[in-house]
């Protein structure tokens, strides 16, 4: 079996624990953690007046009018937009089941909104689909691409540089697979990428942690995060990386990053570790 490479980082360690092969300062993929910066974004631009959360969708991009979603339901998870983006994966697409969704694919998913819904705005329904539609809205409010605009309102004021969307080669952490050969990541910088393309170091995850949960720098969590109980927290998964970054009302706080690792294995280890720092 191939090993699965981990790295860890508490509040209550001074040092990253890593093993198998992980390391602290290679960027990995962080999956859905994505959303959460998407989601800072989003409240960030609000804040600089130019949109407001509770726009239609129609307000700033080529949607259908009259669904009744808005960005904020976007940013919840209550558009009632399908979980993937609504075009069929060929069985050819399954190994990298992202990759064909270009801009020109959301575009014809806008232009039938209406119909992609699979239930009324206002009910939860997890969304990849709707963050990639959200991100799409930022990048024309803001009137530059997806990642100057994350560098510009959440990013820099964080003093956080280790995010990226496609990292150099040799920066890169990748699964390893059998026989020691790197496993193919999905691909995931096209219009899916607001949703879960970003890669950064883990010691750059904990960093955002910190900043946006603990010393909540850029005010207020975003409404990207998710909530149990005391603990803020948000989750990531790719084919071959997961993610549990999560931290406490009273400052603790926690980041696991797995490769090859079974994703609910990785939120189980977080959780167990957020509940034993004292």
């Amino acid at each position: 079996m191939p090993r699965i490479p981990t790295c860890v980082l508490t509040s209550d360690e001074p040092a990253a624990r890593v093993s198998g092969g992980h390391a602290v300062d290679r960027f990995v993929e962080i999956g859905s953690l994505t959303k959460v910066l998407t989601g800072t974004a989003l409240m960030r631009m609000a804040a600089a007046g130019l949109l407001d959360p509770d726009d239609p969708v129609e307000r700033h991009l080529p949607a259908t009018p009259g669904t009744g979603i808005t960005l904020r339901n976007l940013a919840t998870h209550t558009s009632g937009l399908p979980r993937l983006p609504p075009d069929p994966i060929g069985i050819l697409q399954l190994a990298d089941p992202y990759a064909a969704f270009d801009q020109s694919a959301l575009t014809r998913a806008l232009a039938r909104l209406d119909k992609v819904a699979v239930r009324p705005p206002g009910q939860r329904e997890y969304s990849n689909f709707g963050y990639a539609v959200l991100g799409a809205a930022l990048v024309a409010a803001a009137g530059a691409p997806y990642e100057e605009l994350l560098a510009e309102h959440v990013l820099r004021p964080l003093d956080v540089d280790e995010v990226g969307v496609r990292p150099e080669a040799d920066r890169r952490l990748l699964a390893p697979g059998l026989f020691g050969r790197a496993r193919r990541p999905w691909t995931m910088d096209g219009a899916i990428l607001p949703a879960g393309g970003l890669w950064a170091t883990p010691r750059a995850v904990a960093d955002l942690l910190f900043r946006l949960a603990v010393e909540r720098r850029l005010g207020d969590p975003a409404p990207s995060w998710q909530r149990s109980g005391a603990l803020l927290w948000h989750n990531g998964a790719t084919r071959h990386a997961s993610l549990f970054a999560g931290a406490t009302d009273d400052g603790r706080w926690v980041v696991v990053h797995r490769l090859n690792g079974d994703s609910d294995d990785t939120d189980r280890t977080a959780v167990d570790l957020v509940r034993r720092i004292a």
